[in-house]
């Protein structure tokens, strides 16, 4: 992959406490990388840093081989969306969303070609004399964007710009993003703790923990092989089971968990015998009933049933531990109390370090 956006050891400082610390990160021209993780993990600087509104610490930041983090936040070229739109209330829609053309002094003419241009873009081509105050929000949020296309950046900045739409509209407005960064080509950083908005538009996810990446990969890489114990249990949701490596060969990993039951894993991390693991299944992946050819069987007993529209969850308790398995056939036939089979395939089940 050839870096458009670099991070070289970039790190944050306030005081004496470290926001980031060390950080390398390569995006590719017309990427869509969203930074995910929890409150104060450090996603936002890196945003603040990559748009001149933060200095960094330490390290360098360059766009296209050229550094920047020199440059004043106008001289970056970047389009920056914010979660609260941050539009001009006494304006119209046609002055906010040419308002960056108005700064950089283009001729009247050309500001209004642009701007009927970045309306039509956002499908809000008839609304360029109302007030934002007369827009809803997923409206508003359209305003903002086309404002922040309207120059032809290189690169557009998003800092949790659905985080305040309910949630029919900001899964309709992930898929209006979608679209637009494939038809237009945009290099876009979005910053999100929504994990099934990261999955549902980026093309790579960075997930950050204390101002660190724990893993960068695609969506489905993500998900389905975490590299460690957080990132298996901040995407989605999962089941975790520990012990220690008890064989491996080329088929697989065998895992003894505490009680000596013995489950398989793939062979696609290599782990030395008796190394301490996690083993993480999703919630989706247990057959309950499941028979030899699930591969891991184990029993357990039903604590909850859980109907949520498209899917039944239930909650399991074995030993000392809890599971959850989400079924999307019937589960009519399921009681509380229950001792009940469970199957699993182990390609199924990531392993991390416990």
């Amino acid at each position: 992959m050839s870096a458009f956006i670099t991070f070289d050891a970039v790190s944050k400082r306030y005081g004496d406490v470290d926001v980031i610390d060390g950080l390398n990160l390569d995006i590719a021209r017309g990427e869509f990388v969203s930074l995910l993780g929890p409150s104060g993990s450090g996603k936002t600087t890196i945003l603040m840093m990559l748009a001149g509104f933060e200095a960094p610490s330490a390290g360098r930041i360059l766009v296209d081989g050229k550094r920047v983090d020199h440059l004043p936040a106008h001289a970056r070229n970047m389009g920056v969306v914010f979660q609260n739109y941050a539009l001009f209330p006494h304006m119209s829609v046609a002055d906010n969303v040419g308002f960056p053309l108005k700064m950089r002094h283009l001729p009247r003419a050309d500001i209004k070609v642009r701007v009927a241009r970045a309306l039509d873009m956002v499908r809000l081509s008839s609304a360029g004399a109302r007030r934002p105050a007369q827009l809803s929000g997923g409206q508003q949020q359209r305003i903002a964007l086309a404002r922040a296309l309207v120059f032809e950046p290189e690169v557009v900045l998003m800092d949790e710009p659905l985080g305040a739409l309910d949630k029919q509209l900001r899964e309709h407005m992930q898929l209006e993003l979608r679209e637009l960064h494939k038809s237009l080509g945009l290099t876009v950083v979005f910053v999100t703790h929504d994990q099934n908005e990261a999955i549902t538009m980026s093309d790579r996810i960075a997930v950050f923990n204390a101002g660190k990446i724990e893993q960068i990969d695609a969506p489905e890489r993500i998900y389905a092989r975490p590299m460690t114990r957080f990132v298996a249990q901040f995407i989605g949701e999962t089941n975790l089971m520990e012990g220690t490596v008890a064989a491996t060969d080329d088929t697989g990993t065998t895992i003894a968990l505490g009680d000596g039951t013995r489950l398989r894993g793939t062979a696609d991390r290599a782990f030395r015998q008796g190394a301490a693991v996690v083993l993480s299944v999703r919630p989706e992946s247990i057959v309950i009933g499941g028979g030899e050819q699930a591969g891991n069987l184990l029993d357990a007993v039903v604590e909850d049933i859980v109907f949520q529209g498209d899917h039944t969850r239930v909650h399991l308790r074995r030993g000392e531990g809890r599971l959850a398995a989400r079924l999307t056939g019937d589960a009519a036939a399921l009681r509380v109390g229950q001792t009940i089979h469970l199957g699993f395939a182990p390609q199924a089940c990531a392993l991390v370090p416990r």
